[in-house]
């Protein structure tokens, strides 16, 4: 088995399906599908989901909100979605534990690795919610700070697009896809994959990364089947 541990990075957008705002049902019920096929396969499963179907911190700034109070909402819409995936995954047998990074011992237990890690041994998917529970940090930052601490073998980011290409190729007909790059290609190149921060603590801890398309069912598992899906950002 390739990646044994993985932490899968999950848009908030991509929860709404067709819809403009909020949860899809339809969509977070064949994620829990395609997970659950993953687990069954043996492999040890954390993930980080956005919130962008809800609430976004930098938009809110750009209508007049403190940038921090704005970032707070945001872990709490992370935390919205968290539980819906929870509940998903649990609908179809599979055991989970949500952790957060903001205290909310009602829904959440609090984010401790070694608990975390525990719980991935045993079997369990670990969703960790409210990002790294600091403003100004992305939740592509909290998927690879979180994934470096658990000792991930990757970072499977599902996105609408099926890799990394030379232009957004919704945008540009004439892009062209890259099934492998380095980290210092991606810089060079300009590409955008992730934040900066995330992808700089990622590339320096030696963390692969692997951009597919998640809303494709069966690419999950066909990127652990090393299939040849999407595209893989290594040293």
């Amino acid at each position: 088995m390739k990646y044994k541990r993985i932490l899968l990075k999950l848009s908030g957008e991509s929860l709404m399906g067709t819809k403009q705002f909020g949860i899809d049902n339809q969509r977070i019920s064949s994620y829990a599908e395609q997970i659950k096929k993953i687990h069954q396969s043996g492999h040890e499963i954390a993930i980080v989901i956005g919130g962008g179907n809800i609430f976004r911190g930098v938009q809110a700034e750009q209508g007049g909100m403190d940038r921090t109070h704005g970032d707070y909402m945001g872990m709490l819409a992370t935390m919205i979605n968290s539980m819906a995936l929870q509940a998903a995954l649990e609908s179809h047998g599979v055991k989970t534990r949500l952790q957060s990074a903001i205290e909310m011992k009602e829904i959440a237990e609090p984010f401790i690795r070694r608990k975390a890690v525990r719980h991935l041994e045993k079997g369990r998917v670990v969703i960790f919610g409210a990002g790294t529970g600091n403003p100004f940090f992305t939740t592509d930052s909290a998927a690879s700070l979180r994934a470096i601490e658990i000792n991930a073998d990757v970072i499977l980011k599902g996105t609408r697009v099926d890799g990394i290409y030379s232009a957004d190729p919704e945008k540009d007909t004439s892009a062209t896809k890259y099934d492998t790059i380095t980290f210092d290609e991606v810089y060079k190149l300009g590409l955008n994959v992730m934040d900066l921060t995330a992808f700089t603590l990622c590339k320096e801890n030696n963390l692969p990364i692997v951009v597919f398309d998640m809303d494709t069912v069966g690419n999950l598992e066909k990127v652990l089947a090393d299939k040849n899906i999407g595209t893989l950002v290594s040293n």
